[in-house]
Parts: C-alpha cells; sequence; structure tokens
C-alpha cells in the first residue's frame, strides 16, 4: 500500500468511495434540498395555490409556477433595498476580515516584536467573548460617533468580532509554511511586503477562500446585530423579511421569493469558491 493511501486524506476518500456510505449521503442530501425545492415551489406559486395546497402538488401541475412573485418582489422598493443593504454590509465586512486577518496572522507567524506572543493570547481570548455581551455597549458607543443605524456602523460591528477567529484561523495556517521557504525568500532580496503578497498569500489561498466563506454567509444571514444597529434605511434581507411577517403574516408571495433570494446567494458564493474551500478543509485533515 503506498504512503499515500495511508495518509488521512488518502483514507477519508477511499471511506467516501464505499458505496454504501454514498447512499447514505445522497438520503442526506436528498432530506435536505427538499425543503430548498419546496421553497423554490413555493415561491413560484400564487398565494391562493399556497393556501390551497401543499407545494408538492407543482410538480403535477405545473401550470401553477409563474414568476409573477419575483416581479413584484423587485417592484418592492423596501425589499430590493434591503437586498442591496445586505450586499454593502456582507462584502466590505468580508474584505476588510480577510485583508486584516492576513496582515495580521503573518505578523504573528512570522515577525518578531516585543509581546507578540501575549498579544496574540489576547485575540485568542476574545474569541470566549459572546457577541450578545458586547451590544449595548457598542451601540451606546456608536450612538456617541454618529455610527448608530448606518450601514458602516453594521460592517464595523461585524468586522470587529469576525477578527479574533480569523486572526487565530490564518496565523495557525501562516506557522505551518515552511521556514525554508521564506529565508530563501529573504536571501533573494525580498522584503516582508513582497513576501507576504507573492509567497505566503498564495500559499494560504485555501484558507483564506474558507475564511471569506465562513464570514460571508455568517454576516449574509445575520439578524441579531442587524436588529439592533440598522434603521429603516440601512436594514438587510434578514430584517425586511421578518418586519413583513410582522406587518402581514402569511404573505408567502412575498416571503416565499424574499427568502430563495436571500438563500441563492451564499449558495452561488460557495460553489464559485468549493474547490478552494475544500482543499483548505483537506489541508487541515491532514496537518
Amino acid at each position: 500500500m503506498s504512503a499515500t493511501a495511508t495518509m488521512p486524506g488518502g483514507r477519508l476518500r477511499r471511506w467516501l468511495g464505499n458505496g454504501l456510505v454514498q447512499a447514505f449521503l445522497a438520503v442526506v442530501g436528498l432530506v435536505w434540498v427538499t425543503p430548498v425545492a419546496g421553497l423554490l415551489l413555493s415561491s413560484l406559486r400564487s398565494a391562493s395555490d399556497n393556501a390551497a395546497s401543499g407545494w408538492w402538488t407543482a410538480l403535477t401541475g405545473p401550470g401553477q409556477l409563474s414568476l409573477d412573485n419575483y416581479t413584484a418582489l423587485l417592484g418592492n422598493a423596501g425589499i430590493t433595498q434591503a437586498f442591496w443593504n445586505t450586499v454593502l454590509i456582507s462584502v466590505p465586512t468580508t474584505l476588510l476580515v480577510v485583508v486584516v486577518a492576513a496582515l495580521a496572522g503573518y505578523a504573528f507567524a512570522w515577525l518578531e516584536f516585543p509581546g507578540r506572543d501575549w498579544i496574540f493570547l489576547g485575540v485568542v481570548a476574545l474569541l470566549v467573548v459572546p457577541v450578545q455581551v458586547g451590544l449595548l455597549p457598542v451601540a451606546k458607543l456608536f450612538g456617541q460617533l454618529g455610527l448608530f443605524g448606518t450601514i458602516p456602523g453594521v460592517v464595523l460591528f461585524h468586522v470587529a468580532y469576525g477578527l479574533p477567529f480569523a486572526v487565530f484561523l490564518l496565523r495557525n495556517y501562516f506557522a505551518d509554511i515552511p521556514r525554508e521557504m521564506l529565508e530563501a525568500a529573504r536571501m533573494d532580496g525580498g522584503g516582508e511586503w513582497r513576501i507576504l503578497t507573492q509567497l505566503v498569500l498564495p500559499v494560504g489561498r485555501p484558507a483564506i477562500a474558507s475564511l471569506a466563506i465562513f464570514q460571508f454567509l455568517w454576516v449574509w444571514n445575520d439578524m441579531l446585530v442587524a436588529l439592533l444597529f440598522a434603521d429603516s434605511s440601512s436594514q438587510p434581507l434578514t430584517v425586511e423579511l421578518q418586519s413583513q411577517i410582522r406587518q402581514f403574516g402569511s404573505n408567502i408571495d412575498v416571503l416565499a421569493p424574499g427568502a430563495f433570494l436571500s438563500l441563492i446567494v451564499p449558495v452561488v458564493v460557495f460553489f464559485a469558491f468549493q474547490r478552494h474551500f475544500v482543499q483548505g478543509v483537506m489541508a487541515g485533515s491532514v496537518k
């Protein structure tokens, strides 16, 4: 048996290649897809059809399906504004967290400066601080700074609470890069910035992609932070859909397409970075 086959990654691939395991995974996938399919079909049916019968009846009666709900949704100013607010919150937050964490992770892994280990220990300690602890103090601070109820305020809160895990993840990944590679780059005249951008970041691409996916999904689906820090002009899609439930009750013709729109964007992002994400997970399994 080859050495590759005996490694954790090789054993995992052999185990996943088992027919019984594949059948089990297929059943799990079907169970996971069923409510998503139900949401999609409900979003394509009229409110009267949804009230009269279950979504599964559309499988035998495709004439119930139309894009009218999505047309009405795109004409709903509140929903469309909330969607773009979600984009304006999620994308800058993800970029800021990844950039700052990459810089800090490289510094903690490979730069020598006074108190480095103690500062990193403080960053790790912040991982145990729950979000709920900082809601009221930060809300008071944002009120004094004029950031309360604004998109930058929501972005800053997400960045602050996303950085500890991001720095911890990237620092540990960067620390596993062989020291000889960095020393060779320094002998060739490369500065720290060049080493970071041309060596460390390309090598750490799987970890960075995994971090970006996790951060984007967490911010895109967040409602707690947005409920407190966003007002009616800056609230994301999750809060807007929640307000639709409170105001109109069972308006499924608005909630179903809105929820599916909120769902499909993270799915597209995940599959766009799937290759790098899997590489990061597999790399972590064999280290």
